[in-house]
């Protein structure tokens, strides 16, 4: 396992490093310009990232986090965390524990001897022993595999890279065209070795999951633990033990930007749901969408590491954790380019305008200014469209969160119009204090509840102020689900218990800025013409 790893992140590192040196090559060749001094600043500046990323991060997780490292976290973890560290010649890392309901956990560090692993306080109390276990094993990988330094070595390329495109870019003149040429290769290398990155990424992670099947023995516990954290299930009963606290750029189980809350799920005689799971798993199967957001991602679809955990599970004597043999009704292709051209419709039209505008300065034909004119209206009368189809303010339902995540036609433009109850347990960056969102719990799982004020900067303060006090609060939310790659709420009324319903207008301003944009560029081709 660790031969064919170290093979991939060596032939990517090639890739990348090829990249850089073509670069160079070109400068050399073309241009009579010293590039050593950038070269040499990049370098200085990701030896200085390296060395203090982990200061940093650490006092970003005490400040900002209220992460304690002297929490007391169970005896059966610490003999197991024991375990691993011995079998894999590395010290027992430093446990940072995050005092939130919401279910996490991550590492970071330099090397796997002075890693640092991060769990909230949810990670214990909604997963049993041996899901608790994979999870860190999961994390203690990413350690055993050096993922840390691999990652910063990769992220090098593209920092000098975008570096190498600012100094010809800036230097660039009409006169030659040598340095705009290398600026623009330089700038393409950058937006691919980027895409690389991000597939090594992926990759490194399959392999901490294998790792953490091949300590744990147990494919099944920690398939379970990733549809509890990455998939959003709860369990309502759970007896595990919480913790006591004396004086109270990381790798995680799932991306930062889509570990939030994922799907969730029923319990089923102490297991879950697996028809519920398979219902959560249609989106990610189906929906061209999920595709699409993990191209941009650091780690896999769940999907896909359930299916590659399951297709280990008769080599430790288990049945597949799940086999996903559910039938695709409908071709989901043609809601994925309608909803692109909705995203994409600003860029078209931008586009447009120049080239409208650029034919009427060769021509100086009127029609082409007069068509030009009309972009403005249909840019945002699309717009409006566009958050008409994402705030949907009529059919509101109740639903189970269970519920909601089993439907396949949604995503960030297209939503949901729903109401559902639960209790908040947490944040949705979990511990963090300036997050106003939340995650809230009903008894089929947990979800991710986008807070939004008119003023943004209020949502901070909301952060600091307010969020924490809802924390085992029943609420009843009315608002829109979407999903990109995350299925979250975004709330347009709240109500809490013992509390006045509060309603959010963020929605109704940004329509009535739309349409005052509307009449404005309605009135002015009139105006013109």
């Amino acid at each position: 396992m660790k031969k064919n790893l170290l093979g991939i992140s060596l032939i990517t590192m090639g890739i990348l490093y090829g990249m850089l040196s073509v670069i160079v090559f070109f400068i050399c060749l073309l241009c009579d310009i010293e590039i050593s001094l950038v070269i040499f600043i990049s370098i200085i500046i990701f030896i200085i990232q390296f060395l203090v990323s982990p200061i940093l991060t650490d006092i970003s997780m005490k400040w900002f986090y209220k992460a304690s490292f002297d929490a007391e976290i169970p005896e059966y973890l610490k003999n197991e965390i024991t375990k691993m560290c011995t079998n894999h010649k590395m010290n027992y890392p430093k446990i940072g524990v995050i005092m939130d309901g919401a279910p996490n956990a991550f590492t970071y560090g330099l090397t796997k001897n002075n890693a640092r692993i991060v769990i909230t306080r949810g990670l214990l109390e909604l997963l049993n022993e041996k899901e608790v276990v994979g999870v860190i094993a999961h994390e203690i990988g990413h350690a055993v595999h050096y993922d840390m330094i691999f990652m910063c070595v990769a992220q090098l390329v593209p920092l000098v890279l975008y570096y190498v495109y600012n100094v010809f870019a800036d230097n660039a003149d009409n006169d030659d065209d040598k340095l705009a040429i290398v600026g623009l290769i330089a700038y393409i290398f950058y937006i691919i070795s980027q895409y690389v990155i991000l597939w090594l990424s992926r990759t490194r992670e399959y392999y901490a999951d294998e790792f953490a099947i091949l300590e744990t023995k147990d494919p099944n516990s920690f398939a379970e633990a990733l549809v509890k954290i990455g998939y959003g299930l709860t369990a309502s009963s759970s007896k595990n033990a919480k913790l006591s606290v004396s004086k109270p750029n990381t790798l995680g189980i799932f991306d930062a930007k889509t570990s939030k809350s994922l799907i969730v799920s029923s319990y089923n005689n102490g297991g879950v749901s697996k028809e519920n799971i398979k219902n959560a798993m249609k989106w990610e199967k189906w929906n061209i969408w999920a595709k699409y957001y993990e191209f941009f991602s650091t780690h896999p679809l769940i999907s896909k590491r359930l299916e590659a955990i399951s297709n280990r599970s008769k080599e430790f004597n288990q049945e597949p954790y799940i086999v996903f043999d559910e039938k695709r009704p409908e071709s989901y292709i043609d809601d994925f380019f309608y909803e692109l051209f909705l995203i994409c419709s600003g860029t078209i039209i931008f586009i447009l305008f120049i080239v409208l505008f650029y034919l009427y300065t060769q021509t100086d034909n009127i029609l082409y200014i007069n068509l030009c004119i009309f972009l403005p209206f249909i840019f945002f009368l699309i717009e409006l469209f566009k958050y008409n189809r994402s705030h949907k303010n009529n059919n509101y339902k109740n639903y189970k969160i269970s519920d909601l995540l089993s439907i396949v036609k949604v995503s960030s433009v297209t939503s949901i119009p729903c109401i559902i109850e639960g209790e908040v347990i947490g944040k949705g960056d979990p511990g963090c204090i300036f997050d106003e969102d939340f995650v809230i719990k009903d008894d089929t799982g947990i979800i991710f509840i986008d807070y939004k004020r008119v003023i943004s900067f209020m949502n901070m303060v909301d952060g600091l102020t307010k969020t924490k006090s809802l924390f085992g609060k029943k609420v009843k939310i009315k608002g829109w689900y979407r999903r990109n790659p995350v299925p979250y709420i975004e709330i347009y009324e709240m109500e809490v218990e013992g509390c006045k319903n509060k309603r959010f207008y963020s929605s109704l301003i940004n329509k009535i800025i739309l349409t005052i944009f509307i009449i404005i560029s309605l009135l002015f081709i009139i105006c013109f013409i």
